[in-house]
């Protein structure tokens, strides 16, 4: 029995949509303050003039939004911290809270369905759930532990930390379904972000501000540190997006080299990051996204699936394609599914009458024969054969 069952699907889809809003919300946020603020760095000019009564700002810029002018000053370390005093923490707190809410209900609720794709894996849903979370607190902690042992060496930290990348996907593939895999990477590398805020940079913050009230000189270490974990969240914001709104395309989730598609696409993400990063520092590097686009390009090509083995059509009839979508389809897609955890079908697609299958032959090709994403971690266990058999029975015009 799963948590499925257990939560009524009609109250699941209500937690679905709110949890999703919340996350999309706080999130964009959060990456805006984020995106600001790493811009403002770059733009920070030397301060014009100041009067002996100011404490002396370490830069300033001019801005110019919604019909008015901003004059914007950096500094180093007020005499006495200024009230109030905003802070930029909740925004990455509630985005990872939410998140995470998300993966339980949408993953660890239905893990026999989402998170463990059975044509890979026969491992037992609990174990999944463990295995998923304990990787959560995992990829924290590996990270933390090489920003401490390649501290002045960030370089090298970006290859360890991609090949790790590299290797966690293809680890997640031989457990997970397609989707779980880019889901699982993205909210690890979400879980580093929120945790480089609560146990980085936040602190360090606290930090400043109590040395300043106490009329002391503040460690120089937590801020930089703190200043070199943001840097860190910036390049990861976008592969971190990559995961989640990825884990959406069946024909990338479902590859058989979708494990390498993605931690590829997180580099290129991550390149394109440091393009504006520059960009903002006043250099554009227009060259870096030809690359960028070139390499997707080359990508696309390289991964493109083959055409699948499709023998005579002779045998392979509308009769025999009914039975087969009945036994592994027609769980979740129809009026009103069988399948623990649904109240609906999925996408609003029903495939109960020949006619249905037929007007949907196009689709069931797509996602059940060429990226293999349907049946969601193959639940019902559609075989090889069954699927060589709808790719005759299309090929062959979808014969009634």
């Amino acid at each position: 029995m799963t948590l499925a069952a257990v939560l009524d699907p009609y109250v699941r889809d209500w937690l679905d949509l709110l949890l999703r809003w919340i996350h999309v919300i706080a999130a964009t946020v959060w990456i805006g303050t984020s995106f600001y603020f790493v811009a403002l760095d770059s733009h920070l000019l030397a301060p014009r003039r100041r009067s002996e009564e100011e404490d002396e700002a370490s830069g300033e810029a001019w801005e110019i939004q919604g019909g008015g002018f901003y004059r914007i000053q950096r500094y180093a370390a007020p005499r006495r911290p200024p009230e109030p005093l905003h802070w930029f923490k909740w925004e990455a707190y509630a985005t990872w809270i939410s998140g995470f809410a998300l993966l339980v209900v949408l993953f660890y609720f239905d893990a026999d369905t989402y998170l463990v794709d059975r044509s890979v894996s026969d491992i037992g849903s609990a174990e999944a759930v463990a295995i998923s979370a304990a990787l959560l607190v995992a990829a924290w902690l590996v990270y933390d532990g090489l920003c401490h042992l390649l501290r002045g060496h960030d370089f090298w930290l970006a290859a360890v930390l991609a090949a790790l990348v590299a290797g966690t996907a293809y680890g997640l593939g031989e457990l997970f379904s397609g989707r779980a895999v880019w889901i699982q990477l993205g909210s690890m590398l979400g879980t580093i972000m929120v945790a480089n805020v609560f146990f980085v940079i936040i602190p360090a913050q606290r930090a400043l501000v109590a040395a300043r009230e106490a009329g002391e000189e503040p460690a120089a270490g937590p801020a930089r540190e703190a200043t070199r974990r943001s840097v860190h969240n910036t390049y990861l914001t976008l592969p971190v997006l990559l995961g989640m709104l990825g884990s959406h395309f069946a024909f990338a989730t479902g590859n058989d080299h979708g494990w390498l598609i993605l931690p590829i696409l997180m580099a290129l993400g991550a390149w394109t990051r440091h393009f504006y990063t520059l960009r903002h520092r006043g250099r554009s590097v227009w060259a870096m996204l030809v690359v960028i686009a070139l390499a997707v390009l080359i990508l696309a090509a390289l991964v493109k699936p083959d055409e699948p083995a499709v023998g005579r059509a002779e045998g392979v009839r509308l009769a025999t394609v009914h039975s087969i979508v009945a036994r592994r389809c027609a769980p979740c897609h129809s009026d009103q599914p069988t399948r623990s955890g649904f109240d609906a079908p999925p996408m609003g697609v029903v495939l109960e009458t020949p006619d249905q299958i037929v007007a949907l032959a196009d689709e069931i090709e797509r996602v059940a024969v060429d990226s293999r994403a349907m049946p969601l971690g193959n639940v019902t266990r559609m075989t090889d054969r069954e699927r060589a058999q709808l790719a005759s029975w299309i090929h062959a015009g979808a014969p009634r």
